[in-house]
């Protein structure tokens, strides 16, 4: 517990006191995010508002994570390391996208092509080291890799860690839309993530991961580092995420999931991210196949903005849910636990 303290609070230390630190020499060089053109109109005045604050998130994140090794007699895991590692990278994947828009002062950073090619290399890179570094478990999991217990094999395990991690990477980065809207909702995600690293450290003789409370440290670290973030990302936010911060967050959040064995249980303590990417996709086969929009603007966030919603409300609204959602994730882990407990009795 000692170790998970140390990295949350380190975590959450360096990301209050080093954001603004940031902000200042970001707009000595006036270094700021351009607005998408065809957003909300209130958004148009956020131009110029300080981007690339994943920087910092994911700094925060590796000293946090070395801090809680200090003292607690915790062995750094070949698994904690590869999540740290995928962060780092998808990372700076969102630091290119970033550096073009501020180069090129428009929305728009690398194409979709280039961006897309360079989170499957990185996804790819992760689900090899995952098989054959870590020695990850091939099986498709919820709360523990014994159920369902479907052997996906090599490729088939490859396969689904670079679906979930370019396809959270992305649903967070289609999240990052409003003022603390991604840091406080991952914020959740982590924090409970947190706690079931623990508990699988904990009951070791029913979850089989050693690495467990390693990877509990990333996770804690992310939680700390994404909250100390939001006291300057909250409304009115002083500085941006970017894609640096939102591809590390998503990918984070991934590869965490697949180090813990609860693959599928990711759908429910991500579920608002689940909700906006779906917005999106829904928005796009709607227009495409019958030419009407279902939403006034996607992803959904935006739609009750153009509702009429003040963005605070929209925020505070966004962040219960993705609460509720992480609490029932908890839960059904939980009920995985009482389940498995009782059968070996």
């Amino acid at each position: 517990m000692l170790s998970l303290i140390l990295a949350g609070g380190m975590a959450f230390f360096l990301s209050v006191v080093l954001t603004p630190i940031f902000v200042r020499w970001l707009e000595s060089r006036r270094i700021g995010q351009p607005v998408r053109e065809d957003g909300p109109k209130s958004h148009h005045a956020k131009a110029g508002t300080p981007t690339m604050g994943g920087i910092v998130i994911v700094g925060a994140v590796v000293i946090g994570y070395i801090v809680g090794h200090f003292g607690t007699g915790i062995e750094f895991s070949r698994a904690g390391m590869l999540v740290v590692l995928v962060t780092i990278a998808l990372a700076i994947v969102g630091f290119l996208d970033d550096l073009l828009k501020v180069r090129n002062k428009r929305s728009l950073g690398l194409n979709k092509r280039a961006k897309f090619s360079l989170q499957i290399a990185v996804a790819a890179a992760f689900g090899f080291l995952g098989v054959y570094w870590v020695h990850s478990s091939t099986v498709l999991s919820f709360t523990r890799a014994s159920v369902p217990g479907f052997q996906l094999g090599v490729i088939g395990w490859i396969v689904l860690a670079g679906v979930m991690l370019v396809g959270t990477s992305n649903a967070v980065n289609l999240t990052d839309g409003l003022d603390g809207l991604a840091a406080g909702s991952g914020t959740f995600c982590f924090a409970v993530l947190a706690l079931i690293g623990y508990w699988s450290f904990r009951h070791v003789s029913i979850y089989h991961l050693n690495s467990a409370l390693d990877v509990g440290l990333v996770s804690v670290a992310l939680a700390g580092s994404c909250l100390g973030f939001l006291w300057w990302n909250a409304a009115p936010a002083r500085i941006y995420m970017g894609d640096t911060g939102s591809l590390a967050i998503g990918g984070g959040l991934a590869a965490i999931c697949l180090m813990l064995n609860v693959d599928l249980l990711l759908i429910v303590i991500g579920g608002l991210f689940v909700l906006e990417t779906a917005s999106v996709i829904v928005q796009v086969f709607s227009f495409r196949v019958f030419g009407r929009r279902v939403f006034k603007m996607a992803p959904m966030h935006h739609h009750f903005e153009l509702l009429g919603w003040p963005e605070t409300t929209v925020i505070a609204r966004f962040w219960i849910m993705a609460g509720i959602f992480a609490v029932v994730g908890l839960g059904l882990y939980y009920a995985g636990f009482l389940t498995a407990s009782t059968g070996s009795l």
